[in-house]
């Protein structure tokens, strides 16, 4: 799958957090994109996680593609780093502009910013309005908490059961990168 022509878009803190592993799995997953020869769409910002994937993915030779808000251009110290580089008016705009310009969504950890990001394009593809594979990299159990509150969802009532198989969970890059893998060549398959 080496040199394929797949964007993958990387949701994720504008923070570190306070274990240095989400750190290096952040950098784990921009070599893997890069290795892969895919692009990586990320939100812009060179602080947090998101910095630490852009630089290694940017670092392993991968081609990039940032989107910002204008009013976070300061505070999250957009990039000025080699690549393509675009400037949204608001948040919504964002994501719409990081969504439509990838083939895959991966949610490492990360705050209410990357929960709202991860609960938009979960939704939209509840509705049927992509068929996207979803990822999360559940770095040290991060996304523990999130997945019980999904099966509590389920469990009362308030979505089908199916809600969970649009979810994939990976305890690590290496798990990521196959379960990356395998979802895009399935998509690719499925498109032809």
């Amino acid at each position: 799958m080496a040199g394929s022509s797949f964007s993958v878009c990387v949701f994720c803190g504008a923070r570190s957090g306070a274990d240095p592993a989400h750190d290096a799995a952040a950098r784990a997953v921009g070599r893997l994109i890069a290795r892969n020869g895919w692009r990586l769409v990320y939100g812009a910002g060179e602080i947090g996680l998101m910095g630490a994937v852009a630089q290694a993915a940017r670092g392993a030779g991968a081609e990039t593609l940032g989107v910002i808000p204008l009013h976070l251009l300061e505070r999250e110290r957009g990039s000025r780093a080699p690549g393509r580089f675009i400037v949204t008016g608001d948040m919504h705009e964002r994501k719409k502009v990081m969504f439509m310009n990838s083939d895959a969504i991966v949610v490492l950890p990360g705050g209410a910013g990357s929960l709202d990001e991860f609960f938009e394009v979960l939704t939209w593809r509840q509705l049927g309005l992509h068929r996207k594979p979803i990822l999360l990299l559940n770095s040290r159990n991060y996304w523990r908490p999130l997945m019980a509150l999904l099966d509590h969802v389920i469990e009362e009532g308030f979505a089908e059961a199916g809600l969970r198989d649009y979810v994939t969970l990976s305890k690590d890059a290496e798990s990521l990168d196959s379960a990356l893998r395998a979802a895009l060549s399935s998509r690719n398959a499925s498109a032809e």
